[in-house]
């Protein structure tokens, strides 16, 4: 029978349980807008660090995904239609809550004909229009490589543009088997090249070593990639993988030296990093200076 996986968790991933006045604001604020955020859908460790102080990272297209991930506790299966009013919902979301910065990401949408990339860009859009101040993070999915695709979402104009390598190549097979390493290299050197801030990041403890995440941190930031995040695996539930290892701080912090001597911008590495985490902070200055 399927089992979390049995290794103790160290001290350092010990977190609070969810649950004081600013969760209990964000929680009730989804409700009313009838939105999914990436926090509980996918069972983050940070949701109740990251709500407290007000911040989420808002999940469009639904909260079922086309693909696979043998990592991820989202939901798989068949989604429903898009919610044609989400954009202007979480544009109100993001007013009701004063944000100055907001990330956005969402699940894949295989079963569509443009990946969702038109409701991308109206949920860009409308942000912009309700709250013109705000500075505006997304997180996509490869759309299978499709440049008109990823112009549409481009177009909108979001300050920071993120696609999340997940682990090194030599395990896609295992966690990502609908997912291609170099597709998504692509995609990243595309993204960058269009003249935005770049982002991706990856989870360690699915069975890598040290060597290929170094070689993977100099593949994406020769495919220019400004700012890097890397995160300890967390087993969801029994469906998804189960830890490998768990990476100590130290080798974190170890990572993080690399990473800003390989020439990233930034270096977010710790075990309770998510692509998201502290993305505000992240984010101090892009290519051509401060956002």
């Amino acid at each position: 029978m399927p089992k979390l996986s049995d290794k103790r968790k160290p001290e350092w991933l010990k977190i609070k349980v969810p649950g004081d006045e600013g969760y209990r604001i964000i929680k009730h604020l989804l409700k009313n807008y009838d939105l999914h955020t990436v926090c509980e859908e996918a069972m983050c460790p940070n949701v109740e660090e990251c709500w407290r102080q007000k911040t989420a990272t808002f999940m469009i297209l639904g909260n079922i995904c086309t693909r696979n991930c043998r990592f991820c506790g989202i939901q798989k299966g068949i989604p429903l239609p898009p919610d044609l009013e989400e954009p202007t919902h979480l544009a109100e979301a993001v007013e009701a809550l004063g944000l100055h910065y907001v990330v956005i990401t969402s699940v894949d949408r295989d079963d569509l004909s443009d990946g969702g990339a038109v409701h991308w860009a109206e949920s860009i859009k409308k942000i912009r229009e309700l709250c013109p101040d705000c500075r505006i993070e997304i997180l996509i999915p490869d759309f299978k490589g499709d440049t008109s695709l990823l112009d549409t979402v481009l177009e909108a104009e979001p300050h920071v543009v993120g696609h999340n390598l997940e682990t090194v190549p030599s395990l896609y097979f295992l966690a990502r088997p609908k997912g291609n390493y170099n597709l998504s290299l692509k995609v990243l050197k595309y993204i960058s090249e269009k003249g935005f801030h770049t982002k991706t990041g990856i989870m360690v403890g699915l069975g890598e070593n040290p060597k290929e995440v170094v070689t993977l941190m100099k593949n994406a930031y020769k495919n220019g990639v400004s700012s890097f995040t890397l995160g300890q695996y967390l087993q969801p539930s029994v469906r998804q993988l189960p830890v490998k290892e768990y990476i100590t701080p130290a080798q974190f912090e170890n990572y993080k030296k690399i990473g800003i001597s390989i020439g990233f911008a930034h270096v977010e590495s710790g075990p309770l990093v998510r692509s998201s985490y502290h993305a505000k902070e992240q984010i101090l200055f892009g290519k051509q200076g401060t956002l």
